[in-house]
């Protein structure tokens, strides 16, 4: 490592050192806001340049401090100081979205002369300037005074959302032979109680195995069923009045509802462009889900022979076995193949290759004693430090995601990011290795794009609507039979075997429609809850399911209470399908060789690395030499 870089961020190595890291930081950080905005609001004598390097400077410091105050909030073991990180959340929030409402600040920015800035400052000041009229500059002083109470309470409603579905784990208790087909560790794992009960959680570790293999309808409805009512009835109100204040608020800040106000900043551009959107993919899905849907539902009649309709909780299982029988993919011998340490080399070796990076391990405290630490690195220089949380515990956040620790900045600050995911600690699912590739897709994103002049562009600060798309690309990799025989590898010591990967591939393309009518019915619920506010919000949520797919929701289930994606993607969840109109068209560029160094460079330098220095659309067009185009995704789904 050279001497002239940044340092890693220390961490508390006790729960006391925790306890003061998660109040100090932040106030520090916000003593240091608060000192840069005095100067900004008498910038008479400073120059646009002076002006947007102080703003940086600013952005920076909310940074430093909002980051590890929301990974914090999702991932200590100990309440009390996922508690106080959640207060500086809100804190730290409501000052990001106050300094919006800041006249003084505003006329720093308003009045600039942007004549000599370089391109990379006009693109900050027009995005400045965004910010603040997105924000409520403009309107009266009681309308800013309802912007600042309605923001406030978005953030309360969000984190209490949140925390429910972290902290609302859900049980039953199934008879032993409820678990006829599962996998002979799970059974292990799982022994019957005195009443020979066996009790199974809502968490991944066990929602994921039994949906999949478990023979016995009833404990698949009977664990889908608590896992739809995670958070319920805690979230029905909670959600309730977060669509309210983001209904009130959007329309307060001249939008016509809260989809239109996301959709502004990102590629998609309008609130009415998302439904056009949606009705594209449902044109592109519609035929050949109903084709997959009708052999789906004739073999789950050869168990159930009075069943008239596929429900979500038959989906996976269903699947699974027409795959075995059909296609000769057995998912029990898949996952034979994927023990959890292998995976985890796995991933950090391809990833290696491709990017042309090194992880060196690194002893250094953390929140949990399952946390793996990482340097980045590539010829002797370290580019950011990574943390891997990767298995299940209480309280912690129970779905898989990429969070930030410090946003980079070059020369100044050292990106470091999080992933929180729940994967067991033996055997994985094929689809949790999916999950893994994807996760690590955004990791490396984050790194890699990390070093950016502007804290506002650094790391996947892109549109919201393209950071799903490295990730998505990243999973391609784990169907590739040559990267999978370099780590996956069974008890005997033997790779995956070539021909069981093409199975594999050929047996994916079957059910993807319905798959994909399934995130349809996701993105359709997260649109229309926001812009129709249905007063019965149980009702309209199963009647946006049922019209979106042919695999029917369970009567009666509030999935939408566990609906996490709510929060942060609010209306436009239908992120994913855009993200990987673009991804299967990224793909193109590989022609097949997913391993191709010139190919693999160009797409770390002109996607990757630049961070969101530039538009979505101009890095697309810079990898590809054109712009992006939805035939690839068309022939992805047609099964090409």
């Amino acid at each position: 490592m050279t001497s002239s870089e940044p340092a890693p961020l220390p961490l508390p190595a006790d729960a006391a050192g925790w306890r003061t890291f998660v109040t100090d930081r932040p106030a520090e950080r916000r003593a240091r806001v608060a000192a840069i905005d005095e100067r900004l609001s008498r910038a008479d004598d400073l120059s646009t340049s002076e002006r947007l390097q102080l703003w940086n400077d600013a952005d920076l410091a909310l940074g430093e401090a909002l980051a590890p105050s929301h990974l914090v909030s999702e991932s200590h073991p100990d309440a009390e100081i996922r508690a106080a990180a959640e207060a500086e959340v809100r804190e730290l929030e409501a000052l990001q979205a106050g300094r919006l409402l800041d006249r003084a600040l505003w006329r720093a920015f308003a009045d600039a002369d942007p004549a000599g800035l370089a391109a990379d400052e006009l693109r900050l000041l027009e995005k400045i300037r965004r910010d603040f009229r997105r924000g409520g500059v403009d309107l009266d002083d009681d309308a800013r005074e309802r912007v600042r109470l309605l923001t406030e309470r978005d953030t309360e409603l969000s984190q209490a959302f949140s925390r429910n579905i972290r902290e609302g784990r859900r049980e039953i208790r199934v008879p032993v032979d409820g678990l006829d087909g599962l996998p002979d560790d799970f059974r292990a794992t799982h022994p019957a109680d005195e009443e020979g009960m066996v009790t199974l959680t809502t968490e991944y570790t066990d929602l994921m195995p039994v949906r999949e293999y478990a023979r016995d309808r009833r404990t698949r409805i009977a664990l889908v069923s608590a896992y739809n009512d995670l958070a319920w009835p805690e979230n029905e109100a909670v959600l309730a009045e977060l669509l309210a204040v983001r209904e009130e608020l959007s329309r307060l800040l001249g939008f016509t509802d809260w989809a239109d106000y996301e959709a502004d900043t990102r590629m998609i551009g309008s609130g009415a462009a998302i439904p056009a959107f949606l009705a594209q993919v449902d044109e592109a899905s519609a035929a050949a889900a109903q084709d997959e849907y009708t052999r789906v539902l004739r073999r789950l009649q050869q168990d159930e022979p009075a069943a008239s309709e596929v429900a979500i909780a038959d989906f996976w299982y269903l699947l699974g076995t027409l795959k075995r029988e059909e296609y000769d993919v057995d998912a029990q011998e898949v996952r034979s193949y994927f023990p959890f340490p292998r995976v985890l080399d796995g991933v950090l070796g391809v990833t290696g290759r491709l990017l042309e990076i090194d992880y060196v391990p690194v002893s250094a405290p953390s929140w949990h004693e399952d946390v793996r630490t990482y340097d980045v690195v590539r010829d002797g220089r370290r580019l950011g430090r990574i943390h891997l949380d990767l298995h299940p515990r209480d309280g912690k956040y129970n779905h898989a995601a990429c969070f930030g620790l410090v946003p980079g900045v070059r020369g100044r600050t050292l990106p470091e990011a999080v992933l929180l995911c729940n994967f067991p600690r033996g055997l994985l699912e094929h689809d949790q290795v999916v999950t893994f590739f994807h996760e690590f897709g955004h990791l490396v994103h984050d790194i890699l794009g990390g070093h950016q002049r502007w804290a506002r562009f650094t790391g996947i600060e892109t549109e919201w609507d393209f950071v799903e798309a490295p990730s998505q690309l990243l999973e391609e990799w784990v169907w590739d039979a040559d990267v999978l025989a370099s780590f996956a590898v069974n008890a005997a010591g033997e790779p995956i075997p070539a021909d069981l990967v093409a199975r594999m591939r050929t047996a994916d393309a079957f059910g993807r429609a319905l798959e994909v009518r399934r995130q349809l019915g996701h993105a359709t619920t997260s649109y229309h809850l926001h812009v129709d506010r249905p007063e019965d919000i149980a009702a309209a949520t199963e009647r946006y399911y049922r019209g979106t797919s042919p695999v029917q929701p369970l009567p009666g289930s509030h999935s939408y209470a566990g609906f996490g994606h709510l929060t942060g993607y609010g209306a436009c969840y239908y992120t994913y399908q855009w993200s990987l109109v673009i991804a299967r068209d990224l793909l193109t560029a590989f022609a097949g060789d997913l391993m191709n160094a010139e190919v693999a460079r160009r797409y770390r330098t002109e996607i990757l690395e630049q961070g969101g220095s530039r538009d979505a659309v101009d890095l697309v067009e810079a990898f590809l030499g054109r712009p992006t185009r939805f035939e690839a995704y068309r022939d992805w789904l047609a099964g090409s």
